[in-house]
């Protein structure tokens, strides 16, 4: 006979929570600011449903095993390790396994909880994961865990106990984290799929009257958690809304969203050039900008093109954009210098294709260089600058990718395994293209002698006289 053990566990704390455990979908997932108890409250839907699994026919024993998922082995050792063990601590509850991190809690009379801690930074535990047969599955802030892992572990839950030993009468995969970016494969699934064996159940904002867990956290909480920070973390971490969050590190860390982001779309002034930067590859990138006479960079649109080459990509995307919104503006810049390669299909290059009688971009010519630094220090050039008072460089609202890389999407990933250790080179992802492209057109214009006569040089090899052309006039149109 188990000694006695009492759960103080009050449900009424967390309204939202109670509704996912007496849901019975078999994907649930709650998302909320910090401190909303819902890693606790998983817990305590695992224990809920053990009691509720069929008898063993030989013994009367209720069986379950759980998967708990976690990113990283040091998350999962930090954070939901001793989250479980504060509620059930392992002296008093069961058996922990040190080596393998699977603990059986055996303190309830007739119930046996087998939990199989897993993190997800080494070959040998995914596939481990992968392998082994379960009731269901926790995977806590799933936000950090890839859907592939997640598809591939909806395939293992509801095996277990086997048919002869009682069978499995409930499975599913419950899941807590603070909610994914908007651009997410999360967002994408819970919001836009919306497949019918899934809910998500979202909690108030902490600084709302209908803010859950209160009682367990200190006075002010999020009124102090809220002092000094960004308007995203605040978004994501305090309000519980679909924000933008990334774990590395930034970039540009001067860039202030408030500071640099224009209160309203912004517009071409007519009589200054366009300066254009270019990224090329399958996912060609080009972002506009105008620099005053006063020396403040205005930033008007960013093009990103999916799966296409540069000539599709002008055709179909830049010289339309070029002849309406800036019809007859002359066109200047610069791109990656590695679009002077020559491609294994029809031998021309990007500039070629760029400078060719169909596109007419004659006055774009490769960066003098690639260097990260080089570039990075252009883009914090216009940053860290102020113009008679306002910010250096103003962006559009308009140019969404470009706002969401300065606010995480274009970083250094952190090494896995290594605290406050990151890669030395920016992440290459969606967010990564504008933002290589932006860098180009920022050397562009603080290297003016440079690039007239890389210009020049450029012309007399390749026999292409100068000459100034209108957007309008630019492939035809």
């Amino acid at each position: 006979m188990n000694k006695p053990f009492k759960i103080e566990y009050d449900w009424g704390h967390v309204p939202t929570l109670r509704r996912m455990a007496l849901d019975d979908t078999r994907i649930r997932a709650a998302v909320g600011p910090f401190g909303s108890g819902k890693s606790t409250a998983c817990i305590m839907e695992i224990v809920r449903r053990a009691h509720m699994m069929k008898p063993s026919p030989q013994d009367g024993i209720r069986r379950s095993r759980w998967a708990v998922v976690r990113n990283t082995a040091k998350e999962l050792d930090d954070t939901t390790i001793k989250t479980v063990k504060s509620w059930f601590p392992d002296d008093i509850c069961g058996e922990w396994k040190q080596t393998t991190r699977d603990y059986f809690i055996n303190i309830f009379d007739g119930v046996e909880i087998e939990l199989c801690f897993r993190a997800l930074d080494r070959p040998d535990q995914v596939r481990d994961l992968l392998s082994a047969e379960y009731t269901g599955a926790w995977i806590n802030e799933y936000r950090e865990v890839s859907k592939v892992i997640f598809d591939a572990l909806d395939g293992r839950i509801g095996r277990y106990p086997a048919e002869k030993d009682g069978g499995c009468n409930w499975c599913g995969i419950i899941m807590d984290s603070n909610p994914p970016d908007e651009t997410s494969e999360w967002y994408t699934y819970f919001e836009k799929k919306r497949p019918d064996n899934a809910k998500i159940f979202k909690q108030p904002s902490g600084l709302s009257p209908q803010a859950e867990n209160i009682q367990n956290l200190k006075r002010g909480y999020y009124i102090e958690l809220a002092k000094g920070k960004s308007e995203q973390y605040i978004r994501v971490y305090i309000h519980g809304q679909y924000g933008f969050t990334v774990d590395g590190k930034l970039i540009y860390e001067s860039f202030n969203d408030t500071l640099h982001i224009a209160g309203s779309p912004l517009y071409p002034i007519r009589g200054l050039p366009l300066v254009l930067g270019f990224d090329f590859a399958l996912n060609p990138t080009c972002v506009i900008k105008q620099i005053t006479p006063r020396g403040q960079l205005l930033v008007l649109d960013e093009l990103v093109g999916e799966g296409m080459g540069i000539k599709r990509f002008s055709l179909d995307m830049l010289l339309p954009l070029l002849s309406t919104k800036y019809a007859g503006m002359q066109c200047i810049g610069s791109g990656d210098p590695t679009g002077k390669s020559r491609s294994p299909t029809d031998e021309s290059t990007c500039y070629e294709v760029l400078w060719s009688k169909e596109i007419g971009l004659t006055n774009i010519v490769p960066a003098a260089t690639n260097s990260l630094v080089a570039r990075t220090s252009a883009v914090d050039h216009f940053l860290t600058k102020l113009v008679d008072g306002m910010p250096g460089i103003v962006i559009s609202p308009t140019c969404q990718i470009l706002r969401k890389g300065f606010n995480g999407g274009y970083h250094r990933k952190r090494i896995p395994g290594m605290e406050n250790t990151f890669f030395q080179e920016p992440a290459k992802n969606y967010w990564s293209h504008p933002q290589d492209a932006l860098q180009y057109g920022c050397m562009f214009i603080l290297n003016d002698k440079d690039k007239v006569d890389r210009r020049e040089q450029i012309r007399q090899k390749l026999r292409i006289a100068p000459k100034h052309r209108a957007a309008d006039q630019i492939g035809g149109y």
